[in-house]
């Protein structure tokens, strides 16, 4: 018993020394719901591609009620081309099937494709938004609130770690089938090889893999699950400072959950039933821009001075 303290001890203090460096965090079992360890997990912070997880719910919805089919087409619109990178990057009119905008969606994270999938299902991208809104209230999302299909900047766009692994949850037990789509490495896009944003698939055995994130006011936001032994474990990290960061804290998460599972389904709730922070109802949403974005202006400006120098021309005035 004093081991299997100390084990515990030691477990909490290497999670609590990622979260000095973190945001929101969480991981729950995810047959269950028990919360295994939950960090300002109702905190209000911006989702970016996270979003295009609830656009894939609602895709995989449409194919289950029969309004859709995988190999249907979806087309490219003006108000999709407009959409800035990340995306596959389709001329008005150009056409892939809903089961290569799904690879698109969730491996290359096209925000073109967002809104090409929330045309389709929705009839324009404002009445999908309102579908997601009302889906995400129905899940229990209580903090959640969409204006987009693809989490580009909105200063009103908000979520929760609590949200986001309800939205996990949700997708692995109501769309199981369609689990394969969060753990490609890779997909073939035409002669192009689209490969995964997602650093956890290579960090952690056992890893499924599921959906990155990132704007400036976000940082690096990731929704991860894995399976070891028959168990499942989904974790969510939102404000992490580089990618390599989220993936290491996520990691750390999924791994605490493996380890101390048994003894925290003793007397941990479950997600459903926790209680959502007071402190947390007052607070604006985290942003990280001056943090995560300030740093790659400045090295973005002095590696053009080196270049400049290297090239005889002078460097830019500060």
């Amino acid at each position: 018993m004093i081991k299997y303290a100390r084990k515990i001890v030691v477990g909490a203090a290497i999670l609590a020394a990622g979260a000095a460096q973190a945001a929101p965090s969480m991981v729950i079992d995810a047959e269950t719901g028990i919360v295994i360890y939950a960090e300002d997990a109702d905190r209000l912070w911006h989702p970016a591609s996270l979003t295009k997880l609830m656009t894939a719910f609602l895709t995989f919805e449409a194919i289950r009620d029969g309004k859709l089919s995988p190999e249907d087409p979806i087309q490219c619109s003006q108000h999709a081309m407009l959409q800035p990178p990340s995306k596959i990057g389709l001329p008005v009119g150009g056409q892939i099937t809903v089961d290569t905008g799904l690879k698109a969606l969730i491996v290359k994270s096209a925000n073109d494709v967002a809104v090409m999938l929330a045309e389709k299902i929705g009839g324009s991208e404002p009445a999908f938004v309102e579908r997601m809104n009302e889906t995400a209230k129905r899940l229990g999302m209580t903090r959640t609130k969409f204006f987009n299909a693809n989490g580009l900047p909105h200063p009103d766009q908000v979520t929760t770690a609590r949200d986001m692994a309800l939205l996990g949850r949700a997708l692995l037990k109501e769309f199981p089938q369609y689990a394969h789509f969060y753990s490609l490495a890779s997909f073939q896009l035409g002669k192009r090889i689209i490969s995964s944003h997602n650093e956890i698939l290579r960090l952690f055995e056992g890893a499924n893999g599921m959906k990155t994130g990132f704007i400036c006011a976000s940082g690096y936001n990731v929704v991860t699950s894995a399976t070891r032994n028959g168990r499942q474990m989904i974790a969510v990290v939102l404000g992490a400072q580089s990618g390599l960061s989220r993936g290491q804290r996520a990691a750390d998460l999924m791994q605490y959950g493996f380890d101390y599972y048994g003894w925290k389904s003793l007397f941990s709730s479950r997600i459903d039933d926790m209680r959502v922070s007071p402190v947390s109802l007052m607070e604006t949403p985290g942003n990280l821009s001056n943090i995560v974005c300030g740093s790659r202006r400045a090295a973005t400006v002095k590696r053009k001075r080196v270049l400049k120098k290297r090239a005889g021309k002078p460097g830019p005035k500060a």
